[in-house]
């Protein structure tokens, strides 16, 4: 059984899990619909060149990253993101449905997280939360394809256990997914009502900031 497939039948937010090495707080995963078309299109259009070529295997231009988040179907697909203070998507992973052959069922995993945010965990994050939601949709096969330079990917990889094969600078991971149950199920609504609660909390923050911020230019002046 691969890690992935072990950790899948734990509750995923627990308060142990609250805080992460250091006392930094984990990356909160939300579910994202249309009403988020917007800043996922600033999300993408802030990747560098290099950036770009990572995520979509080679380096693409603005009007093919706006047609991309323009024609993303939400009710088909599952996109998932990573909000910082700001309410600004550092993260964003798009579980991808391919069609099914009558047998089993597969699903595509693409993920990018800004530079000013890696090394917190947002990838890894957004992995387990494509997993969980395919585990729950009766995906039998996650799969990932990126360049064999992606560190991030590999890393990702690796640490789930996937198979991955080789070739032509590019590489294609999969992970056998076991079926759902009501521990993945649970862990999966857990992590949603988190993220959601999460967002929330930061937004009225931000709202709280700016009516302070509108009151300091007419206290200065007095």
């Amino acid at each position: 059984m691969n890690k992935l497939a072990k950790r899948a039948d734990e509750p995923i937010v627990t308060p142990d899990r609250l805080m992460q090495a250091g006392g930094r707080a984990p990356a909160l995963v939300r579910e994202l619909t249309s009403a988020d078309r917007d800043r996922l299109l600033t999300h993408f259009l802030t990747l560098n060149e290099n950036d770009r070529l990572l995520r979509f295997g080679q380096i693409v231009p603005d009007h093919v990253i706006e047609n991309y988040v323009r024609t993303i179907d939400f009710t088909r697909d599952t996109v998932f993101g990573v909000f910082d203070s700001q309410l600004q998507l550092t993260g964003v992973g798009h579980l991808a449905y391919l069609p099914d052959d009558g047998k089993k069922r597969t699903a595509e995993f693409g993920v990018s997280v800004l530079e000013s945010a890696r090394g917190q965990g947002a990838g890894t994050k957004l992995f387990e939360r494509a997993a969980i939601r395919s585990r729950n949709t009766h995906v039998t096969t996650l799969y990932m394809h990126c360049l064999s330079r992606n560190s991030t990917m590999m890393h990702i990889a690796k640490k789930a256990g996937m198979k991955i094969e080789y070739a032509y600078g590019e590489a294609d991971a999969y992970l056998t997914l076991p079926p759902a149950d009501q521990s993945s199920i649970l862990a999966e609504m857990l992590q949603e009502q988190a993220a959601v609660f999460d967002y929330a909390l930061k937004r009225q923050a931000r709202q709280t900031s700016k009516l302070f911020e509108s009151f300091m230019p007419a206290a200065t002046a007095a």
